[in-house]
């Protein structure tokens, strides 16, 4: 039996750039040989189809933005991390010249309502950032670092929403006001937290 002769990882984050830069419904699976320098064969050999290697794609997407999961549990205080989160999300969106905004929030607007597999992977996502800000402001209220009352459920919610609509008011934003729009956006969010 032949051994493969490529890194599946790899492979699955060239498929994630792909689906990533042109929506799962957009992307065939030319587009996709094109963009592993996978065959046809290798591709379905490996990832069985289209939907399955969207599965993984979706699945290292998680692995790479588990950095800004981390930072909300480093020490410090409670809103220097959350603001430190919002300016790396400002800045993943600065550099982001192709304008693609969040994979698992394309891969809600765009699936989710009628894919399973796709929903519960965005559930997934947007469950450990929300369970992520919610101990971090939890333990400002404690602290009384956070003066709010509010629920630390809610609040992390918000942050959520909050920071995936700034990937998205990012992909439609000019040039020349999106760090103005996506600053403007994070500093209301933080004053939420006064």
């Amino acid at each position: 039996m032949r051994t493969k002769e490529f890194d599946q990882d790899e492979a699955a984050d060239a498929a994630m750039d792909v689906f990533w830069r042109k929506g799962y419904a957009a992307t065939s699976v030319q587009d996709l040989v094109e963009g592993t320098g996978l065959s046809r064969s290798s591709l379905y050999s490996t990832f069985k189809n289209k939907e399955e290697l969207y599965q993984q794609a979706l699945y290292r997407y998680q692995l790479k933005t588990k950095s800004n999961i981390d930072l909300l549990s480093n020490t410090g205080p409670v809103k220097t991390l959350i603001s430190q989160l919002l300016s790396r999300i400002i800045e993943d969106e600065l550099a982001d010249c192709q304008h693609r905004g969040c994979l698992i929030a394309n891969a809600s607007l765009e699936l989710a309502g009628h894919d399973e597999k796709t929903a519960e992977s965005v559930r997934y996502n947007f469950e450990r950032l929300q369970l992520a800000l919610e101990q971090l402001i939890l333990k400002g209220q404690q602290s009384g670092e956070i003066i709010i009352q509010s629920s630390p459920q809610a609040l992390a919610i918000f942050f959520v929403n909050t920071i995936q609509g700034m990937r998205v008011l990012s992909k439609g934003c000019s040039a020349q006001n999106r760090r103005a729009y996506l600053q403007n956006v994070a500093e209301v969010a933080l004053s939420t937290l006064q």
